[in-house]
């Protein structure tokens, strides 16, 4: 789940390299050392700063945060966790293969027969063999006969169609709300052309782009709210340009789940009267 924070991370992230286009290790746009940090810069760090002829970029919120939620919540998958486990089915015939997971990652086997489905949760513990053992029992119970010699299932003759999947987990991610802080991007400076430099800068870089990616994996809407300028300070060689931005992002909760292996359908007619029911 993003928060204020994060934005104000994220930005710091992305206007270093508005500042430092070729790399913090080759020079800034004004040739002078830019620290660019989340949060208000205290009076004495920044005095100093100023002294040694270095420009500050703060960045923080200005004004409450505001409740813009317009959507439904709504579910995206962000990752699906690799199978390192097969199952393959031929006739009659089930082979349990692959390597188990290191480190270990949930799996679930499944096999499909005769519209049944037989689900085997996969442990730490647990070999191939065991797998095939685990499954030809589940399956023993249904269709008697059913046997197992190491990682192949055997299933009685004629048993058919069989299906064989494979599944694992994913993360899915929740979008319950949305909210809009603004944010006020600080440039301060010891003379009025670094701080025209590092402002147009930081404002041709986000002239570019209209989202941002929260580590959360959701887009943040960027949008400007206008800039002002301040030389109130100039004796004490303090030139300093407020940018503001609009930032709307996601309030999400994610969860670890399991990948559909199998699933019911029930098949009715106009009126709602069950006609036959099927697992695929």
């Amino acid at each position: 789940m993003a928060s204020v924070e994060d934005i104000m991370n994220t930005l710091a992230t992305q206007i270093s390299a508005y500042v430092y286009p070729s790399g913090t290790g080759q020079p800034s746009v004004t040739g002078k050392v830019i620290k660019v940090y989340p949060g208000w810069p205290t009076s004495s760090s920044l005095d100093k700063d100023l002294q040694a002829d270095n420009v500050n970029v703060s960045i923080f919120p200005s004004g409450p945060e505001r409740n813009v939620t317009r959507y439904a919540p709504k579910e995206n998958v962000m990752s699906i966790a690799a199978a390192t486990l097969t199952l393959t089915a031929s006739a009659n015939v089930v082979t349990v293969g692959g390597v188990m997971p290191a480190p270990f990652t949930s799996h679930n086997l499944a096999v499909l027969v005769e519209n049944q489905p037989f689900i085997y949760a996969v442990q730490s513990t647990d070999t191939l063999t065991s797998i095939a053992t685990g499954l030809a029992a589940l399956i023993a119970v249904a269709f008697p006969g059913t046997t197992s010699s190491g990682p192949v299932i055997t299933l009685p003759v004629n048993t058919i169609p069989v299906v064989a999947r494979v599944g694992t987990t994913g993360v899915v991610t929740t979008e319950w709300e949305r909210q809009r802080q603004r944010m006020q991007i600080t440039v301060w400076a010891a003379d009025p052309t670094c701080r025209m430099q590092v402002g147009e800068a930081i404002r041709a870089g986000f002239s570019q782009i209209s989202f941002l990616t929260m580590p959360d994996g959701y887009g943040a809407r960027v949008l400007s709210a206008g800039s002002t300028l301040s030389d109130i300070l100039e004796k004490a060689k303090t030139y300093r340009r407020d940018l503001l931005y609009d930032v709307e992002y996601a309030t999400t909760v994610s969860q670890t789940i399991a990948t559909v292996v199998a699933t019911t359908v029930t098949y009715e007619t106009p009126d709602g009267v069950p006609i036959i029911t099927r697992t695929f």
